[in-house]
């Protein structure tokens, strides 16, 4: 039996797989290296949806073979930095559903590594907001 890197989207084809880079991010503790979903700093797009493109092409490149469900997001978190950090306030980060359609590979950049994980893996990489993420995403 083969076993497939977390690398590769042709693994737990019966399950929807979530893309997590690792990284520095907005608002990461000393702008160090963490996990974290594509993101992007809302500046200057018309629209979130508009952001969240932006964010997932600067990642991935070409959008042509993803879809984003739907215009608005699926749901906000609101990230209390910590209070080491004052810099920066309290601020919402909201997700996007989006989905692959007809390729099974990515070039994927702009961070130190990347994975594809199962909602039992999302929960495994942000125990502390495991009660959001269950309400938020149907398995």
């Amino acid at each position: 039996m083969k076993i497939l890197s977390c690398r590769s989207l042709q693994r737990a084809l019966d399950r929807r797989l979530y893309l997590l880079l690792y990284g520095p991010t907005f608002a990461s503790p000393g702008g160090k290296s963490v996990w974290h979903f594509p993101e992007k700093v809302y500046a200057f797009e018309q629209t979130l949806r508009e952001c969240a493109e932006s964010a997932l092409k600067s990642v991935i490149g070409d959008l042509s073979h993803t879809y984003f469900v739907g215009n608005a997001p699926m749901g906000p978190m609101v990230i209390h930095p910590a209070e080491a950090d004052q810099v920066i306030n309290s601020f919402k980060r909201f997700f996007f559903k989006s989905q692959v359609i007809a390729t099974n590979k990515f070039n994927i950049g702009k961070c130190d590594d990347f994975v594809w994980v199962t909602k039992d893996g999302l929960l495994e990489h942000f125990p502390e907001q495991a009660e959001y993420l269950n309400k938020m995403i149907v398995s």
